[in-house]
């Protein structure tokens, strides 16, 4: 029986090659997705063993409430006489105290570099060893910076930004833009640089008076001797720090707590990546399946000589399934050596979408392959089971007495289950439906009741299919007369063949289709929240989160076209327990900026000590308008929290202009983050609109920080992570849709051979070849038709039902449909059809008709 499986899978290799190609894209993206891991998760520790490389202790200074990174600032009680006497500890060989923080470049065309990504925007100062270099970032070209007016880049900063040794570079760090000359290129590999960040350094006065203050440090990196106890080194170091404003951590403890922060960014992403490989293996079932039920469909004669010379039911289930295993196996092994190339490729792709994966060689672990082979082959002869069952039905007298394949059994049990499942599935999507957030017991239910009506409409798809291709087919005949007529017949002839090839293209466009919807439903719910209420023309802000100088709101008042400049700060507010963000502003310029729909009192009660509440608030902590209340202010601005007597003048409809509480800006901006604005609202004068962006930069000295926007740019802002994140959804799932693809391929190959003698009866009544090649392309694009309005309308429902769990987080979310797109996946599937079906539509024409007739 094995070299009968060895035979048969050599004798069937053009009818096995497209299984086998589902199989191998489908290993691909297994094995893809744990080589990335273990390479993603190497490259992590790859650049934690450089940053420790030689650190025996780490002194690094802790951060307080304060201006910089969303708030917090260093403390400076890190400083050279502490690096002096850390450095008289026996067993130091070597202290390097170092400064860091943050700046965001220009390019030398002048537009922001990285402006949206702050956080991977480092700087730091060139610290120069004993040898004269900085280990940590070796020179490509030029020389250290060693003056105030001169800095350095990494090699990959320097090109994204277009600069060269000699270029004046603009950058800023906190306030106005600065220029300096590039003096050096180095090279550094830091994560956060090498996935899409860039470096800044200066020398360290440079750098101290630009971060910190002179003579002061961020971190202070200690080396010692071998053989010194890490443990006791860092006891003795934590005896010289203050009491407070510092920590130190051994070299083994940062390690250890690295290592476990790179399992945890690791783990997560590569089970994402996983479930999208379940999803494409999960379409290569239904192929392998009904590849195998057509194999045996075809080779009945076979089988049953096989039975009559004494072959037992269990010797034809184990040789289907051999022959099964050994196409796994073939097909896993070329899966795997694709997967490299697609492990090769996720880095860039995910890069592409901000994820900050470092760079590093790819690794292939033993786990990674065998884990790939098995999942190949396990898949693979799992779905080949139903059919060797099947095979193994077969009564001896009954095969060699018909050549013809028996007609389909019936499917009343198929179709009960089926809409129960369907039944159930919709039942509970319906009842997720009527919840409002997205809570994580209420996605477990969502995401059963997915499964549950994917599930039941596979089941039910060839009920489904006699009607949705009777209807189809109707427009072929139409249209393209017998050549249409004979697709739709042969379309309906199997309607199990017909549905499993349809199912494997349905549950990806089910998936699409889904995404689609909802994240368009996102887009532009979060689109019409970004812009709601805002009648300014434009927005100042901060790139970096960081607030804006007071003075820069009368610069920005002066500028020509400017009708008004509104600023907006911000601070926490406490009334009766209650907390809240509070915005101040002048209020006699609110109306100007902003359109907020008051239900009770009115923006021109505002003033000091005078404050209005949204409606959500004010159901929170119990406000009426006219209610006098003791208000409690405090948040990042350092300063101990104030009462103050508040008094509610009105209640306004939930608005994103303003927080959840209104008040004037004379009030707030002595709590306000730093004591600066979160951002200025600008009004243009009529016809002035166009083009003042540029002058409002020039004006606040085109700081590369500075943010500013217009309606329609604070809109493309607010849905560009979502296009970004659909964009990477189609590429992950567009390895379903192939496969999907690869099944329409293998199944219209396989009918048009078991259809040989048919198709040479119509050639000799008459079809010429140009109507054979016209009904087996048709027959691909009602099956792919078919397979495309069920994916695309149960996509549709189940992001309709399970939209509602956006509600809590997006209160403007409604459920819109982009007909354009669900068009284009229509039209696409007519274009999946003809592709399709271009190979064995040009075999069955090419048949020898006298040979087809003769055929058995």
């Amino acid at each position: 029986m094995l070299r009968t499986a060895l035979r048969n899978v050599l004798a069937h290799k053009a009818r096995l090659v497209m299984t086998a190609l589902a199989v191998m894209l489908g290993v691909a993206f297994v094995s893809g997705t744990l080589v990335f891991g273990d390479t993603v998760a190497s490259a992590f520790r790859a650049a934690s063993t450089v940053s420790l490389k030689d650190v025996a202790v780490s002194v690094q200074a802790e951060y307080v409430p304060g201006a910089e990174d969303g708030g917090e600032t260093p403390t400076t009680v890190l400083d050279s006489r502490l690096v002096d006497r850390v450095r008289d500890l026996p067993g130091v060989t070597a202290v390097r105290p170092s400064v860091n923080g943050s700046a965001t470049l220009a390019r030398k065309d002048g537009e922001p570099l990285n402006a949206d990504s702050s956080w991977q925007n480092l700087a730091a100062d060139y610290v120069i060893g004993t040898d004269g270099k900085d280990a940590r970032h070796p020179l490509v070209s030029g020389r250290a910076p060693a003056a105030k007016s001169e800095l350095a880049l990494d090699t990959t900063t320097a090109e994204k930004a277009g600069y060269r040794i000699g270029d004046t570079v603009r950058f800023a760090t906190t306030g106005p833009a600065l220029t300096k000359k590039l003096v050096g290129i180095v090279r550094t590999e830091d994560p956060r640089v090498t996935a899409g960040g860039t470096l800044v350094l200066f020398d360290t006065r440079t750098a101290q008076g630009l971060f910190l203050s002179p003579g002061r440090f961020n971190e202070i990196s200690v080396a010692a001797a071998p053989g010194t106890d890490q443990h006791a080194l860092t006891e003795r170091v934590r005896a010289l720090l203050p009491k407070e404003g510092a920590t130190a951590t051994s070299g083994a403890e940062l390690a250890a707590e690295q290592a476990r922060q790179t399992a945890e960014n690791t783990e997560a992403l590569t089970k994402m990546l996983l479930v999208f490989a379940g999803i494409a293996l999960f379409v290569g079932v239904f192929i392998i399946a009904n590849t195998f039920t057509m194999l045996i469909a075809q080779r009945g004669r076979e089988i049953a000589l096989m039975r009559a010379v004494g072959a037992s039911r269990r010797q034809v289930v184990r040789s289907v399934l051999v022959e099964a295993g050994l196409l796994g196996l073939g097909a896993s092994a070329a899966g795997f050596v694709l997967g490299l190339g697609i492990a090769a490729g996720l880095r860039p792709l995910l890069n592409s979408a901000g994820a900050g994966l470092p760079d590093g060689p790819l690794v292939v672990a033993p786990t990674a392959l065998l884990g790939s082979l098995t999942v190949g082959v396990l898949v693979t002869v799992l779905a080949a089971w139903l059919p060797s069952r099947k095979a193994a039905k077969i009564a001896p007298v009954e095969a060699l007495s018909s050549i013809e394949a028996s007609a389909p059994a019936g499917m009343r049990v198929r179709n009960a289950l089926g809409a129960l499942l369907t039944g159930a599935g919709v039942a509970v999507m319906l009842y997720v439906s009527t919840l409002d957030n997205g809570a994580e017991t209420n996605l477990l239910l969502a995401m059963f009741g997915s499964f549950l009506t994917l599930a039941g409409t596979i089941v039910l798809a060839p009920l489904l299919s006699r009607p949705l291709v009777f209807l189809a087919g109707g427009v072929t005949t139409r249209f393209f007369g017998v050549s249409g007529k004979l697709a739709q017949e042969n379309a309906l002839r199997n309607p199990r063949r017909t549905a499993a090839t349809a199912s494997a293209l349905m549950i990806g466009l089910t998936l699409i289709t889904g995404l689609t919807v909802a994240g368009h439903s996102v887009d532009r719910a979060m689109s019409r929240a970004a812009v709601q209420g805002l009648t300014a023309d434009y927005r100042v802000a901060n790139s970096a989160y960081l607030s804006l100088d007071p003075k820069l709101a009368d610069k920005i008042a002066d500028v020509p076209g400017v009708a008004g400049a509104t600023p907006l700060a911000s601070a926490g507010l406490t009334v009766d327990g209650e907390y809240a963000l509070i915005s101040g502003l002048d209020p006699k310029q609110l109306g100007t900026v902003a359109d907020i729909d008051f239900t009770s009192g009115s923006a021109a009660a505002l003033g000091p000590g005078r404050i209005a509440v949204s409606e959500t608030y004010a159901g929170r902590a119990g406000l009426r308008t006219g209610d006098i209340v003791k208000g409690r202010f405090d948040l990042d601005s350092g300063k101990p929290a104030r009462l103050k007597q508040l008094t509610v003048v009105g209640v306004y409809a939930e608005n994103p202009v303003v927080a959840g509480v209104v008040g004037d800006l004379g009030d707030v901006l002595p709590y306000a983050m730093d004591g600066g604005y979160d951002s200025v609202l600008v009004k243009a004068e009529p016809g002035r609109a166009a083009g003042l962006d540029r002058e409002i930069r020039s004006a606040l000295g085109d700081s590369p920080l500075l943010k500013v926007q217009s309606r329609e740019q604070i809109t493309r802002e607010e849905s560009g992570e979502i296009d970004v994140m659909l964009d990477m959804m189609y590429g992950l799932l567009g390895m379903a849709v192939v496969i999907a693809i690869l099944g329409v391929i293998n199944t219209l190959a396989m009918s048009v051979y078991e259809r040989t003698r048919e198709i040479g009866m119509l050639r000799a009544i008459g079809l010429d070849r140009t109507g054979i090649r016209r009904m087996v392309r048709l027959e691909s694009v009602v099956i792919s038709l078919f397979g495309a309005v069920l994916g695309i309308g149960t996509g549709v429902f189940l992001a309709w039902t399970g939209g509602s769990l956006t509600a809590s987080g997006l209160p403007d979310y409604t459920t819109t449909v982009p007909w354009p797109r669900l068009a284009l996946f229509l039209a696409l599937a007519v274009l999946i059809g003809i592709l399709a079906s271009i190979w064995p539509a040009g075999r069955a024409a090419r048949l020898n008709m006298l040979r087809a007739i003769s055929s058995q």
